[in-house]
């Protein structure tokens, strides 16, 4: 089924203006925060819109939420956190470098890099700094304890920062952009500037599994609820991966949905059941169904609208996205 013939959930969609190029979104409860280019965060709540400068005169790079707070990391080269209620404040500072990454961790820690250098501070605000073999360019906390994932070129090192003992490496060759962890903390995985996908098995055997044939580079990635699938952008498609057995995706053909004539940007799985939001660089959103590939539209395609930013509240019944030309937008679902 095309995006032109799905049954629509158009009419459930609130727009938002963000008013710049959406670079990141958040939930905080029920408050919406979308980060854009010119350093604003829009907080939206029960129809409601409230603009903070977060990062005056400076563009916002990254953003994450972990439900209580929205930490940004900027071109000034500060992390700063806006809370619901429209308050702001500088984290950390990295002077004279651009914050390339950024990770949350339940606990309230937080993480920030900033060229080679990677900063972790716990919640008791305890900070370390670790120096990787060159730029870090994405990082993830482990689902739980306080270990951080760091991708850079060459591979990616999995660090302890309360631990004194030295980092570990995962060596494979070629530029690794960001990263995940399964949510079961056995794979982790990259995406590459080779336009293919690079994991590790870390259980039992630190095995290599390479995911490739993408014909552009993955740059969202979602996990399913229950961590049997892991959904990606860089295609015409969302490809989605099995990693139901202990071997992960090797030797097994991943899925392909919504196929339309765009790529994929941006892949969101509802946090609590195995229906996946697929959006595309031509502003069109999917929402689809794994169990039987059925479509719904959320949104048709905008010319010039391309979907750059996507995430779902906690429940699962809202799911806001933001676009590049500063478009946005909530989508509700009916009771």
């Amino acid at each position: 089924m095309s995006a032109g013939t799905a049954p629509s959930l158009t009419q459930n969609v609130t727009p938002v203006a963000a008013g710049a190029h959406v670079t990141a979104i958040g939930w905080m409860k029920g408050t919406a925060a979308f980060s854009s280019s010119d350093g604003g965060v829009v907080l939206v709540k029960d129809g409601e819109t409230h603009r903070v400068d977060a990062h005056p005169d400076a563009g916002i790079l990254v953003g994450a939420s972990d439900g209580e707070r929205f930490v940004t990391g900027g071109d000034d080269g500060r992390v700063a956190v806006t809370g619901p209620d429209g308050s702001t404040k500088t984290l950390a500072e990295a002077k004279g470098a651009w914050i390339d990454a950024l990770a949350l961790n339940a606990s309230g820690a937080f993480a920030y890099a900033a060229g080679k250098r990677v900063f972790a501070r716990d919640d008791k605000g305890r900070e370390k700094t670790l120096e990787v073999p060159s730029t870090a360019r994405g990082l993830a906390f482990a689902p739980k304890g306080y270990r951080l994932a760091i991708s850079h070129y060459n591979g990616a090192t999995l660090w302890f920062p309360n631990v004194e003992a030295k980092p570990e490496a995962l060596d494979w060759k070629g530029s690794h952009i960001d990263v995940t962890w399964s949510p079961d903390a056995r794979f982790v995985v990259t995406s590459m500037q080779e336009n293919a996908l690079h994991g590790w098995r870390l259980i039992p055997d630190k095995g290599h599994m390479r995911m490739s044939g993408y014909p552009s580079k993955t740059r969202s990635f979602s996990w399913s609820h229950d961590g049997k699938w892991l959904a990606t952008s860089g295609a015409e498609a969302a490809i989605i991966w099995p990693f139901e057995s202990k071997e992960g995706p090797m030797g097994k053909a991943p899925r392909e949905c919504g196929v339309r004539p765009a790529k994929v940007s941006r892949v969101a799985f509802h946090p609590n059941t195995s229906v996946l939001a697929v959006a595309y660089e031509d502003g069109c959103i999917l929402m689809i169904r794994l169990n039987d590939a059925s479509e719904l539209l959320v949104r048709p395609a905008v010319k010039g609208s391309g979907v750059t930013a996507m995430a779902w509240d906690k429940g699962g019944k809202r799911l806001a996205f933001g676009c590049e030309d500063g478009q946005g937008g909530i989508l509700t679902l009916p009771a």
